[in-house]
């Protein structure tokens, strides 16, 4: 009891000096907190006898009381204080012009990439997305690459910590065709899609970065031909660089596609007529998709009779098309996330 008269006689000189909430939280806690006064006396309640224990709780109520009606005159006080400090200030004057907002705009790889679907939307695609990290087999297996394939070691691979668990590797996803694989195994015939998004190789150089933009598509119907892949690609080109663009196929290798290509629009700078030109550098002509008809090994791989259906697969780097669009040097610069080379695009 000597003590909690002790506390009572301390409460108003305790909270008089308080001047901000740092110092009145402070002081509430002195006394009321975990380890307050006044709380280290109340849990030694248990230590009384049943007859004294209700003249104990009145005072320590009594105390309690006197703690909380001071903790809040000084909260009063405080608020006070600080509008006072507030109007004291140098009014504003609001007759001065005010500060117009800063607006943003796209991203020019966003700009790109909307561009691109849109163009294939309007042709009658569908967008298709999946997960970023998927597994090997979606990867690499059913599209049919070697066992032996370089795409399949570490320095090519962001292969993910499996824990030991036996099985298929878990692994960030190289190209958007793991989406390609995951409509032709939910989906039958025919498949019309394209699947934009993000992928990640362990590339770092002018013009590859280890994660960039792509955008992949796939038909996939009865009577498919190689004339409807170079149809749809020469329409794309026209739509996204003008319609004088001129398109050339060339014979390349992917092991998901048999026979493959290589889609080159001229250059859209210079159109072909500048030997010196810096970005088709004279040769007039300017890479823009890989391409090709799927091999029948993948729709076998995923369930669908190869003898009844054929398709076309094709990939963009939006990464490349910005850059053409754009004229950029390096892919640096599309995710260094510069102001200053932003707003000058």
């Amino acid at each position: 009891m000597e003590a909690l008269d002790a506390i009572e006689r301390e409460v108003d000189g305790a909270f008089a000096p308080v001047r901000d909430e740092h110092e009145l939280r402070a002081t509430h806690a002195r006394f009321l907190g975990k380890e307050g006064s006044l709380t280290l006396i109340m849990r030694r309640m248990p230590e009384l006898a049943p007859a004294e224990k209700k003249t104990f709780g009145q005072a320590v109520n009594r105390v309690k009381t006197a703690v909380e009606s001071a903790s809040e005159a000084a909260e009063v006080r405080v608020k006070q204080a600080a509008l006072a400090r507030e109007l004291d200030r140098e009014p504003t004057d609001v007759t001065m012009p005010g500060r117009r907002p800063r607006v943003g705009r796209q991203h020019p790889l966003h700009r790109v990439l909307y561009d691109v679907t849109d163009i294939f939307v309007s042709m009658g695609f569908d967008v298709a997305e999946g997960p970023e990290s998927d597994w090997e087999t979606n990867n690499f297996e059913r599209l049919g690459f070697p066992a032996d394939h370089p795409a399949l070691d570490m320095q090519d691979t962001f292969f993910l910590h499996n824990e030991g668990r036996p099985g298929p590797r878990a692994l960030l996803r190289t190209h958007t065709s793991t989406v390609q694989i995951r409509e032709l195994l939910s989906h039958p015939p025919p498949v019309m899609i394209v699947a934009p998004g993000t992928v990640f190789r362990c590339d770092d150089d002018a013009t590859h970065s280890p994660m960039f933009a792509q955008i992949e598509g796939l038909v996939v119907d009865e009577g498919i031909s190689l004339a409807h892949l170079r149809g749809t690609l020469a329409t794309f080109a026209q739509r996204l660089f003008g319609k004088d663009v001129t398109t050339r196929m060339r014979g390349s290798y992917f092991p998901f596609t048999e026979p493959s290509v290589e889609l080159d629009a001229s250059c859209s700078l210079c159109g072909g007529r500048d030997p010196h030109c810096r970005l088709c550098k004279g040769s007039g002509w300017l890479e823009v998709a890989g391409a090709g008809m799927v091999d029948p090994v993948v729709l076998s791989n995923c369930g669908i009779d190869p003898e009844k259906y054929t398709g076309f697969a094709f990939g963009l780097g939006i990464d490349r098309l910005a850059m053409i669009r754009y004229q950029v040097p390096s892919i640096e610069l599309l995710y260094s996330n510069d102001e200053r080379f932003l707003r000058s695009l």
